[in-house]
């Protein structure tokens, strides 16, 4: 993977294995037993796939329990062992429908079957041998093109996806991923679908789309006619080539797509790099220049922010804040406090960062007052597509209700408002939280939530109640929670 300035890193494939009678391959926790019985993708139909970096052929396919997926010489099926043995070899044949056949390497069958009557040792891929892949990852991501080691975002006046950014920087460069019918069609980020032709159109034809194949641990798109998506022209124009096989113009990785923000200070002015090194809030408008991507490090939950020229917010000496930093270190790190609508950052000298009289940025304070607010702005997510522990944000399908366990996802509006959010559905009406607790999808008024990003890659959402949103144990999406836990962490 090629470095990119903007903290990219491809992501690992999971997905979910669909059979011919629409049932997902299953890893029980007893017995490492495995089956084909799942009616939806939850955690036990998640299965990460691992490339064998010696031949870059076989595949391994671990279970959410870390425990890989092999079959015997006389096809038995099994789920258990800690390390990826030579029964554990699979070979993926792809189909032109995008189904998969799976064949055991070391004794040349095929695995299929259903329910509890799982085997792999059929000689040839019929029917019960192929399978569906349906992707378990968070559905919005940065697209990287592998030859041209450049990213896709949405052109408006061209009204076309190019592939021409050197670092995925914008909403513009979000692409949402839609599964259905095993087959995958791409969103930009204004609502538009991209056709075999590369034009951007309103609504999803029925039956386009794009099947997936897996090529060295990288991804192919074909289309219905079997030709796969490729970069055209000096701009990278997206659309289907003339290859009918792909080749390297034809392969993505896709890219775990950071959130970026914009900070306003109480001079009423935007934190911008445009001056140089110095951070400083001295602008009245957004432009890439007033736009950071926030980096959570895993280990300590704190935040860096990274510019679009690649480098990084550090504590230099003086307390000055400075975009000088090429990589993480101690003095990029910031805690973020969360005060309501507005947050203040406290940086690695334990002092707050404040915006002096000249606008420049400097962690000299030892407490918080107007000076040391920040209005930060989420700029990258227009759509919001969450998921909990237990599967995706949808609506319930008979009432106002919405469910936080489920394999689809509905897609929200989110809307900015000074601070605080509105989540809006697709048929205009807002979210609210009832007095009894519960996250309702059919308000017609607005109502504000506030985000809160915790962890790296997960937030957790406060209502005006002040209580966290949560998923409970029967699936429904309730705000009542007084404190963050894992039932109230979303990924975004």
């Amino acid at each position: 993977m090629p470095g990119n300035g903007s903290g990219g890193k491809a992501l690992k494939l999971q997905f979910g294995l669909i059979n011919y009678e629409k049932r997902y391959l299953t890893a029980e926790a007893f017995g490492f037993k495995v089956n084909a019985s799942g009616a939806s993708m939850k955690k036990k139909q998640i299965w990460t796939l691992e490339q064998d970096e010696r031949d870059g052929q076989a595949v391994f396919l671990r279970s959410h329990l870390g425990r890989y997926l092999a079959a015997d010489k006389d096809g038995r099926v099994t789920c258990g062992a800690e390390s990826p043995e030579a029964e554990c070899r699979f070979l993926i044949a792809p189909r032109s429908d995008g189904r998969w056949a799976l064949r055991s390497e070391p004794h040349r069958r095929y695995l299929g079957g259903s329910a509890d009557r799982l085997s792999c040792f059929a000689q040839a891929a019929g029917e019960p041998q192929l399978w569906a892949v349906h992707l378990a990852l968070h559905p919005q991501a940065s697209l990287l093109s592998v030859a041209r080691k450049r990213y896709a975002h949405l052109s408006a006046s061209d009204g076309e996806i190019s592939v021409d950014s050197d670092i995925p920087w914008g909403v513009d460069s979000l692409l949402t991923l839609l599964y259905g019918d095993g087959r995958y069609s791409l969103k930009t980020c204004d609502g538009r679908f991209l056709g075999r032709d590369g034009k951007l159109v309103e609504e999803e034809a029925r039956g386009a789309g794009f099947t997936l194949e897996l090529k060295s641990g990288k991804l192919a798109f074909k289309d219905g006619e079997g030709k796969y998506l490729t970069p055209v022209g000096p701009t990278g124009t997206l659309r289907s080539g003339r290859c009918s096989k792909p080749g390297k113009d034809e392969l993505f990785d896709l890219e775990e797509s950071h959130p970026q923000v914009s900070f306003g200070a109480a001079n009423k002015r935007f934190v911008s790099v445009k001056q140089g090194v110095s951070i400083s809030a001295n602008q009245d408008v957004e432009t890439d220049m007033e736009t950071f991507q926030m980096e959570i490090d895993k280990s300590s939950n704190k935040s860096m922010f990274r510019t679009n020229g690649g480098s990084y917010w550090t504590l230099v000496t003086h307390g000055e804040i400075q975009s000088t930093a090429s990589e993480a270190e101690i003095n990029t790190m910031f805690d973020i406090e969360w005060r309501g609508k507005r947050v203040a950052l406290k940086a690695s000298n334990g002092k707050y960062v404040c915006t002096k009289k000249n606008g420049q940025l400097s962690a000299v304070s030892d407490a918080v007052g107007e000076d040391e607010l920040f209005l930060m702005k989420l700029i990258n997510r227009p759509m919001l597509i969450l998921r909990g522990e237990n599967g995706f944000v949808c609506h319930h399908k008979n009432s106002n209700t919405l469910n936080a366990n489920r394999s689809v996802y509905d897609i929200f509006s989110l809307t900015f408002n000074d601070g605080a959010y509105h989540v809006q559905s697709g048929n205009g009406k807002f979210w609210y939280v009832s007095a009894s607790g519960l996250v309702c999808s059919d308000g017609e008024k607005a109502e504000d939530f506030f985000l809160e990003f915790l962890e790296h890659g997960r937030m957790a959402i406060k209502a005006s109640n002040g209580k966290y949103l949560r998923g409970d144990q029967g699936g429904t999406l309730m705000g009542d929670r007084h404190s963050v836990d894992a039932s109230s962490l979303w990924e975004y």
